[in-house]
């Protein structure tokens, strides 16, 4: 996106904020934020990466005195060292302001009910979810994750009419409404979907399902939360909140920008954040950016849905793969659903690659047809000869939050 003259002074006036913490106090000793005057000299700047922010723990990333800081939250933790981001009471307004702007975007009104699925506590999802509806005005129903039969009677006890959760667990209500027969006794209209990356196959069958629009919502617990950017009615990207952060979209192997429609891992400043302000994050999620203007009128920038991460390709065989690629070949496989599981392994010196996916078939003739299909189409594509096998829909695990499809027990 273009930085602009303001968007320049915001991030120079950004910078002299983080430098008051230790973090960029260490991290910057030798830069001044009165040297940032131009693209370029921004474009120098060191990225931050995840496991600087681990290196930070427990509040080496706080910008302010104790006495500002009004809440915590935190990464999960599951793959070393928990990031913790403070948040003074301006963080936790912008958030919530954000998040209106989201479900506004949505055309969502406070005449919605609510139903939030996202988790609570240290995790940010739940919390924001639930600020932004009351900030809207809508009734908020603050479920959290779990206990299915609960979230269906409160769903048609109280009338939802926005279903908030990640792709895996809106399935998995999806299929469980569906099989008790209930469909006609649930009023959502919308569901506002986050937290990882799902395939059109996916979408599709959520959509059909709950009979729902669906939007895309984006963030991450480093950058305030989910809400810094939200799909519209269009459904031709998501609109990126640019008067709280500045984005880049850059190489993974590089660090250098490619050009405008290209795809690449984007990269965020925060612009007005107090308590953990960030300059240059790399978030590992990978985008490109949407020129031109939007049909919806918002004069906020677009990015595309969110394609995988950086961080989540594997290479087996020399062969590198990402999970996109895989949803991608999928969807183009009629018979096929949207729910597939990859195990590598290395038996006897080799690398395998087996993948299950379900069908609604049960005649073993058809069964054997898309597993061969599959087999084929995988090759052409991406240069591997899986494993295939077809299973029953509902065979493979369903996630309450996020679903991993990716198994390597190579390691």
């Amino acid at each position: 996106m273009n930085l602009t003259p303001e968007m320049l002074s915001q991030i120079q006036s950004a910078m002299r904020h983080a430098k008051q913490g230790t973090f960029y106090q260490e991290r910057f000793a030798d830069i001044h934020p009165e040297d940032i005057t131009s693209r370029k000299a921004f474009e120098q700047l060191p990225f931050t990466e995840k496991d600087d922010l681990r290196d930070a723990y427990p509040l080496g990333l706080q910008a302010v005195s104790d006495d500002k800081i009004v809440r915590i939250h935190s990464s999960s933790g599951t793959t070393g060292t928990p990031v913790i981001i403070p948040y003074t009471q301006k963080d936790v307004t912008d958030w919530a302001v954000m998040f209106k702007r989201c479900y506004k975007t949505a055309g969502i009104t406070n005449l919605d009910r609510v139903h939030i699925t996202p988790g609570y506590g240290l995790w940010t999802a739940g919390i924001g979810f639930q600020h932004g509806a009351e900030l809207l005005g809508s009734m908020a129903i603050p479920m959290g994750p779990g206990n299915t039969d609960k979230q269906i009677k409160m769903m048609m006890d109280l009338k939802s009419t926005v279903l908030c959760a990640t792709s895996s667990y809106a399935l998995l209500l999806a299929e469980e409404i569906e099989r008790r027969g209930v469909k006609d006794k649930i009023y959502l209209k919308k569901g506002v979907i986050g937290s990882e990356r799902w395939g059109a196959k996916m979408r599709k069958r959520i959509a059909d399902e709950l009979g729902v629009e669906l939007y895309d919502i984006y963030g991450l617990t480093e950058i305030y939360g989910p809400g810094i950017g939200m799909s519209c009615r269009h459904e031709c990207g998501m609109h990126m909140w640019t008067d709280y952060l500045y984005y880049e979209i850059v190489n993974p192997k590089t660090g250098a920008p490619v050009p405008e429609g290209e795809v690449g891992e984007i990269v965020i400043t925060t612009l007005q954040k107090e308590g953990a302000p960030l300059l240059r994050y790399r978030t590992h999620d990978l985008t490109r950016e949407i020129p031109g203007a939007c049909a919806c009128g918002s004069p906020y920038p677009r990015i595309d849905t969110i394609l995988g991460r950086s961080d989540d390709m594997v290479k087996v065989k020399g062969t590198i793969i990402y999970p996109s690629r895989i949803d991608e070949l999928l969807a183009t496989i009629d018979g096929v659903s949207s729910e597939y599981q990859v195990m590598i392994d290395h038996v006897n010196g080799r690398d395998m690659l087996n993948l299950l996916f379900e069908t609604e078939s049960t005649d073993s003739d058809v069964r054997r047809a898309l597993e061969k299909t599959t087999e084929l189409v995988f090759k052409a594509k991406i240069g591997l000869t899986p494993n295939v096998k077809a299973v029953d829909i509902g065979e493979l695990p369903r996630s309450e939050k996020k679903s991993t499809r990716i198994f390597d027990n190579r390691y």
